[in-house]
């Protein structure tokens, strides 16, 4: 296992905060971000060393088999994040705040931002949008909520973009996203993600920024990098993303096991005398 971070830090942090991923975007180090859903799911990745996990309103694709984020409510991202919340001991925990939670105010964003955090313990929250969002991150820092900027390719703007589309390929991208990301940062912002970004366009906004870039199909030039779990291990067998590397079939050893089950029940195989009272 890399231990980049871990050198970068000189130990492993009883519980990662912010102030450790500066730590490693400032000595050049890297760090894994994944989704996450569920307490058992959560400690699995926790235990495996994944240094911050994310409650995505992804949730409403992989768990709640909508065709995307936009219906999913803050009581949505409050009962998962209180289940993955329970399942960590060293992970920073970073819910998303939900489509129709924070643009219509600063006050809205702000109410949003407090509630996701006070009623379920993780230690972030992310909020997709550009400059315009710069007065809401503001306030919400300066209301003591940490925030994660999201640019690039922002799921619940998919009518706005015309779909998903990758951003940042337009002559001028490059200069228009790091001062973006720029405005970001100094609004507050502890880290910026990019989604679906040209590799080149975000490592010259990570270049630019103090704060630790996290990507997402985004290239390797990013300090952290996240991917939706289910499509990363195999569990969505479905199409996914081009830029998702399979590290595991999860959905396959899940069928085998389920089938292996079933045909055991049938032949009256299971239980045996060894799980039987």
């Amino acid at each position: 296992m890399v231990d980049s971070p871990y050198s970068v830090l000189k130990k492993t942090p009883a519980r990662y905060r912010t102030v450790h991923f500066q730590q490693m975007k400032e000595a050049g180090g890297k760090f894994a971000m994944l989704t996450c859903y569920d307490a058992l799911t959560a400690a699995i990745f926790d235990e495996a060393g994944i240094e911050t996990l994310l409650i995505g309103d992804s949730l409403g694709n992989v768990v709640q088999g909508q065709s995307s984020t936009l219906g999913v409510t803050m009581e949505d991202m409050i009962t998962f994040s209180k289940a993955v919340v329970a399942g960590t001991d060293r992970a920073f925990v970073v819910a998303d705040l939900p489509f129709g939670s924070y643009e219509a105010s600063v006050e809205q964003a702000v109410a949003s931002g407090i509630r996701l955090v006070k009623e379920t313990g993780i230690s972030a929250i992310k909020m997709e949008g550009g400059v315009e969002y710069a007065p809401h991150i503001q306030a919400l820092t300066a209301a003591g909520v940490a925030v994660i900027a999201h640019t690039g390719f922002t799921p619940q703007s998919e009518h706005v973009l015309g779909g998903f589309r990758v951003q940042g390929r337009e002559d001028d991208a490059t200069q228009r996203m790091v001062q973006e990301a720029q405005v970001l940062q100094e609004a507050g912002a502890t880290m910026l993600l990019m989604e679906m970004v040209p590799a080149e366009v975000a490592a010259a906004v990570d270049q630019a920024l103090t704060i630790p870039t996290i990507g997402i199909g985004a290239g390797s030039g990013t300090t952290g990098q996240v991917l939706v779990w289910q499509d990363a291990f195999g569990l969505n067998r479905g199409r996914v993303p081009s830029f998702v590397k399979r590290f595991a079939e999860v959905g396959d050893a899940l069928s085998d096991a389920a089938k292996q089950y079933r045909e055991e029940v049938l032949k009256a195989e299971f239980p045996d005398d060894e799980h039987s009272f």
